[in-house]
């Protein structure tokens, strides 16, 4: 029996009346003076606790389909390569109205969203679908043989901004389909499904499709979850959860804008869904197909390695729209005033008189990232976090976006009494206001987590863009990523330097593409497509880079550097995670947990240091990093200290390991 439980270890029960189909249902079993659902995941005749100790399996639910065996085999997979208890892997595998202790019945008042009509979009338009250029033929042929065999391979589509990579997606769906077999496709977040989803079901509206992601309600996600472990759904659309659930007779596995962090879970079971992808397709003998504009350097390496082949799109499929023209705003010389320089407010306007749409993209919400005393240079911090408050000037408060801490704007610096207190720097709520002093008559739309928090204002802010009712977006990346609004022809990117001053390795790889990403909005249609990027270090190799758009040379010369230095994809990572309310303890811990095992000749141990957030809501935290340019040696090794240090007693420290860490 695996249960939701820390613990590296699966449980005994009495059932008498349990059959070898029950392997992988959920059962109700008492545990301790607690009932808890678990998964059965033998059957023996046999056991190391004595029969007469043994509880009774209570329930047995039979109302729900068991996992069947290659799910259950995948998810052991997953729970060794990241050294997760396999109960607590099961159950999060589980929608959460699977999860509970009870029999599982659908509400009566559960209303499914209505379906788009056939052929149509749900922005009104009609879905005409457009004969696919060479460079999409050709890669829809190259995994046509995977398909048809079927086999598995992995993929990797490096297609530039709108280059049609969706209709790629959709016609090697189309061949899966025919063959009686399944389409996983994965986006990186909530926001892109509705889209998505609209065009999956014009194109295929006799098939049976479903979506899966957080945001479902409690019984349409049980209901999507049990229809994509059927013969019913063809075509599964979802976020990384939905790489984890039943998903039989697999035929294909999209895993879109591969290179998005979003795909890693930063908490729990710390997966990657586009790791996972691959090992799920290698076991149901399918393949792969992982695109991106900007593919991640772990990808490109494996192509460099000649473990996925590689496919291209290098134009954009629409023959009217070429990539846009990217230009550098150098700050030295035109010094920007409340976050925007001369140059850029002309593009802005200019864009705006000619009828179109433009986008500001600055990657921080609030007024300003700080607020700091013009006399003695005090600035105001969390006092639960090592972080700055962030100034949200039309609430008249600050901030913490770490732990949620906020307080009213001192009246007065609390240092030296001195009432001229400051915002430093700029964020999106600043920038609104100073578009909408610079152009009163332009209609402008703020996107970032404060004003879309609510369920479904995402998707309700696309239909408002698309709809031609906004002039001026101003947002963070969740705009970065695979919209496509036909009329937005200018982007001015604000405040990207500081990502050049990183400590992280990753911070360059980042940083491009993310630049390439919101450049990739404008000038999608018919309309010419201009970028500008606002930068006091226009000599940078990177922004030099960027105005060539050639990302794959970029990242090729970032391969070679990773490898000279020994980072990751040459070498494989491991970080142990420790917090608590006493940071000696915390440090103690880890200084302790390194020596509990000698690492093998491959395998190398730092020593702990601070986190780059030491402390946060109170809790301190320190790292600690094993890495090895050898996978197995490293797996090896992590596998026995995860067993001694699962003996050992932390106290108050709480820890987590992360295998493949994005952020160290």
């Amino acid at each position: 029996m695996a249960l939701d439980l820390p613990l590296a270890r699966e449980f005994d029960y009495l059932s008498p009346d349990a059959e070898p189909d029950d392997v992988g249902r959920r059962v109700t079993v008492p545990f301790g003076n607690k009932r808890l659902i678990g998964i059965l995941v033998a059957l023996s005749d046999r056991s190391d606790v004595s029969l007469t100790k043994l509880k009774a399996i209570e329930t047995i639910h039979r109302e729900t389909p068991a996992l069947d065996a290659a799910t259950l085999s995948f998810l052991r997979f997953c729970a060794r390569y990241y050294h997760h208890p396999f109960g607590q892997v099961l159950l999060h595998a589980l929608p959460p109205g699977l999860r509970k202790p009870q029999i599982w019945k659908p509400r009566a008042t559960a209303r499914r969203k209505a379906a788009p009509a056939a052929r149509m979009l749900d922005d009104g338009t009609t879905w005409v679908p457009h004969p696919l250029s060479p460079a999409q033929s050709a890669a829809v042929e190259a995994l046509a043989r995977d398909i048809s065999a079927p086999r598995f391979a992995t993929w990797l589509l490096h297609g530039v901004t709108g280059s049609g990579k969706t209709e790629v997606y959709l016609a090697l769906a189309e061949r899966v389909i025919s063959a009686g077999r399944k389409a996983l496709i994965l986006v990186p977040e909530i926001n892109l499904t509705p889209q998505l989803e609209a065009r999956v079901r014009a194109h295929f509206p006799a098939t049976p499709v479903v979506s899966l992601h957080s945001q479902l309600a409690g019984s349409a996600r049980v209901l999507n979850w049990l229809q994509a472990g059927e013969d019913r759904a063809m075509v599964i659309i979802g976020t990384r959860l939905a790489i984890l659930g039943p998903l039989p007779r697999l035929g294909l596995i999209v895993v879109d804008e591969e290179h998005d962090a979003s795909y890693k879970q930063q908490e729990g079971l710390r997966y990657s869904a586009r790791d996972m992808a691959v090992v799920r397709g290698r076991d149901a003998g399918c393949p792969v197909l992982l695109g991106s504009a900007t593919p991640s350097l772990e990808s490109l390496a494996q192509v460099e390695r000649a473990r996925y082949g590689l496919l291209s799109l290098p134009h954009r499929a629409d023959p009217r729209a070429s990539l846009p023209a990217i230009s550098l705003i150098d700050l030295r010389v035109w010094p920007a005033e409340d976050g925007l320089s001369v140059p850029a407010l002309g593009a802005l306007q200019a864009a705006c008189a000619r009828g179109e749409q433009a986008l500001v993209f600055i990657n921080r919400r609030g007024f300003a990232p700080a607020l700091w005393c013009a006399g003695c240079g005090w600035t105001a911090g969390c006092p639960r976090c090592s972080a700055h408050l962030v100034v949200h000037l039309r609430a008249r408060q600050a901030r913490c976006h770490l732990c949620g801490w906020q307080q009213a704007i001192p009246r007065h610096c609390p240092t030296c009494g001195n009432s001229e207190l400051r915002p430093a720097g700029e964020g999106t709520q600043k920038l609104e206001g100073h578009l909408r002093r610079a152009f009163p008559t332009a209609r402008i739309l703020r996107v970032d987590a404060d004003t879309m928090a609510g369920k479904g204002q995402f998707d309700q802010l696309r239909q408002t863009v698309l709809a031609g009712e906004v002039d001026i977006v101003v947002g963070t990346q969740m705009l970065t990523k695979g919209h496509d609004f036909p009329a937005l022809t200018c982007v001015v990117v604000v405040n990207s330097d500081g990502a050049l001053f990183s400590a992280d390795f990753r911070a360059a790889e980042r940083l491009f593409a993310q630049l390439l990403q919101v450049a990739g909005r404008a000038g999608r249609a018919d309309r010419a497509g201009t970028v500008l990027i606002q930068t006091a270090q226009p000599e940078h190799p990177l922004f030099q880079a960027v105005l060539k758009q050639d990302y794959l040379h970029y990242a090729r010369d970032l391969l070679e550097e990773r490898g000279s230095a020994g980072f990751p994809p040459e070498t494989h990572q491991a970080v142990l995670h420790a917090s608590g309310p006493q940071a000696q303890a915390v440090e103690q811990f880890l200084v302790r947990a390194r020596s509990l095992l000698p690492a093998p000749a491959e395998v190398e141990i730092y020593d702990p240091i601070p986190a780059s957030v030491a402390r946060v809501a109170h809790k301190f935290r320190y790292q600690l990093l094993v890495q090895s340019p050898n996978r197995g040696q490293l797996q090896g090794f992590l596998g026995q200290w995860m067993g001694l240090l699962r003996s050992q007693s932390s106290g108050s420290v709480l820890w987590v390991l992360d295998v493949d860490p994005l952020d160290v």
